[in-house]
């Protein structure tokens, strides 16, 4: 079983238990334990959940937040339980075991007050949702300041696309939310490689994208000097 590996960050004093990923024994009563069943490590020895006496609590996946803190909060006894991804090489938080009682009484207080969750969900999102469109609005703006040749429609199709949430691009990055003049050039570049040049086409000809970079560079040159200025191209 492996322990030693990277964690995700988490209380020293927490209870933890494994998502067995390969077959094991527990160290007490022999018992098989198969992949995705639980075992606690004590003393480097494996232990069935019910020689770790924690046989009496129930699972409860991750994914609802505040089931999940509310259970814990009412359960007397409470450990985390993870599994190993060997993809990214630590272990991750699969959910949680809690105490039947605490999981109910949780359940209960979540479905009185759903309604309650539900709107300040949809407040939290509308909010996040005006932020972002006034983020747009002021890199549209920040594109104007730098390229003052630049069409109007062009700017908003620019600060759209590179500002589009969860993307990744570099409207997106944190210099760019701090208007940097380098980020903002890398977009308007882009934009213009795609619109204002053969560049797709001929990459659409199964030309290497670097070669095609090359050949449409002093394009891009043109129009990008061309913007800085007031006159469009």
């Amino acid at each position: 079983m492996k322990t030693a590996q990277r964690q995700e960050s988490r209380p020293a004093d927490e209870l933890v238990v494994f998502s067995v990923i390969r077959d094991a024994k527990c160290a007490e009563c022999g018992e098989d334990l198969f992949p995705r069943s639980f075992l606690k490590m004590e003393q480097q020895k494996p232990l069935c959940l019910g020689c770790a006496d924690l046989g009496h609590l129930v699972f409860l996946p991750r994914g609802d937040t505040a089931l999940t803190r509310r259970s814990r909060k009412h359960s007397a006894l409470s450990a985390v339980v993870v599994r190993f991804s060997r993809a990214r090489g630590r272990h991750e938080r699969q959910g949680v075991l809690v105490e039947p009682a605490a999981l109910r009484r949780a359940e209960a207080e979540c479905h009185s007050d759903e309604a309650n969750r539900e709107r300040e969900r949809a407040q939290a999102a509308q909010a996040r949702e005006k932020k972002d469109v006034s983020y747009v609005a002021e890199f549209t703006g920040a594109i104007r300041a730098q390229y003052p040749g630049c069409p109007a429609e062009d700017a908003v199709s620019i600060a759209g696309h590179a500002c589009e949430k969860y993307s990744g691009r570099v409207g997106r990055s944190a210099r760019a939310k701090e208007f940097d003049t380098a980020s903002i050039g890398l977009a308007v570049r882009a934009f213009i490689r795609h619109t204002r040049t053969d560049y797709d086409r001929l990459l659409s000809r199964g030309i290497d994208r670097t070669a095609a970079r090359f050949a449409v560079a002093e394009r891009i040159d043109q129009v990008e000097a061309s913007w800085r200025g007031r006159h469009e191209v």
